[in-house]
């Protein structure tokens, strides 16, 4: 099943309390795609870079069986940069700088190739170039993903709203889910954010997990996996997303119960990225490794209990 996503590919700057880096390879649609690939070889890419972007980088794009035609390439431009040190919880983080570079001008153009995409993956971008996406294709996708954040939701309200109500499912994490519906609890925000369009909602708690939630108020919670040590959260969310909607295109399914299980798929693909830098682990993944994580969530998971007469 073929699989669209939109999404920044970027250069990452990092520190964290184990180590930082010099420039790597990041961005949504980067992290997006990485962790799709190990579901579906039909992969489009609809994004920008800049002439500085290194042709070893566009290689790994490759290597991962992405179709990079929709990606422009600005002349004389710079890549979008972005440099973050995290604290030493590792869930908090301060941005030391945000280059938009190519960013600042995207307008999106959905090549001819990639107009009959079945899932459609919107990542974290302006809600207009989001929606600019939407508008282009001639037949609306199986399934459409969109992922926000609070920032669009304090500059960009109106536009933020069009968008959503234009989706199938809404990722965001728990603080933005009470940002943009302004209830405490988070079964009350889900249930108000699915009066704005989506069918469903995904709320991210970093290392507390996800909810998964529906229109008809079913609800599943995963998990995270307790890690011993977690290098780098950089790209973690993304990588959630890239697997939750690269094991859709891959079973066809777009049950609740079948939902459930793309979403341990996706919390196990993000649990192996932040164990290095950037897409270092993530990048360079073996059938085996991920299969033994999956193990490893299912156990953690599964109990076998009676109830009490």
């Amino acid at each position: 099943m073929s699989l669209l996503i939109v999404g920044t590919v970027a250069f990452d700057k990092i520190e964290t309390p184990f180590g930082k880096t010099d420039k790597i390879l990041g961005g949504a649609g980067t992290y997006i795609g990485i962790a799709s690939s190990y579901f579906t070889d039909q992969l489009n890419m609809v994004s920008v870079i800049g002439e500085d972007f290194p042709e070893e980088y566009t290689k790994i794009l490759h290597d991962h069986k992405m179709d990079t035609q929709g990606i422009q390439l600005v002349k004389g431009g710079k890549t979008f940069f972005w440099e973050g040190k995290y604290h030493t919880d590792m869930n908090s983080r301060d941005t030391l700088a945000t280059e938009l570079n190519v960013l600042a001008d995207f307008d999106p153009i959905v090549p001819q190739e990639y107009q009959n995409c079945e899932f459609l993956m919107l990542g974290n971008l302006d809600p207009t170039v989001q929606r600019k996406v939407l508008t282009q294709l001639k037949n609306r996708p199986k399934l459409v993903v969109l992922d926000t954040m609070n920032f669009w939701m304090d500059i960009a309200w109106d536009s933020l709203m069009e968008t959503i109500s234009m989706v199938d499912l809404l990722t965001i994490n728990d603080e933005e889910a009470r940002q943009m519906s302004g209830e405490y609890s988070l079964v009350k925000a889900a249930r108000k954010i699915l009066t704005m369009g989506p069918k469903y909602l995904i709320i991210k708690k970093g290392e507390h997990g996800a909810l998964l939630f529906d229109q008809k108020e079913n609800c599943f919670f995963a998990p995270a996996l307790p890690l011993e040590e977690v290098f780098d959260p950089t790209g973690a969310g993304d990588t959630f997303a890239g697997g939750f909607i690269g094991y859709l295109a891959k079973t066809k399914d777009l049950s609740f119960d079948n939902m459930k299980r793309a979403i341990i798929y996706g919390s196990a693909l993000a649990s192996i990225t932040v164990e290095k830098f950037g897409t270092d682990k993530i990048a360079y993944l073996n059938q085996e490794t991920l299969n033994n994580r999956i193990e490893e969530f299912k156990s953690l998971v599964q109990v076998d209990i009676k109830l009490i007469d």
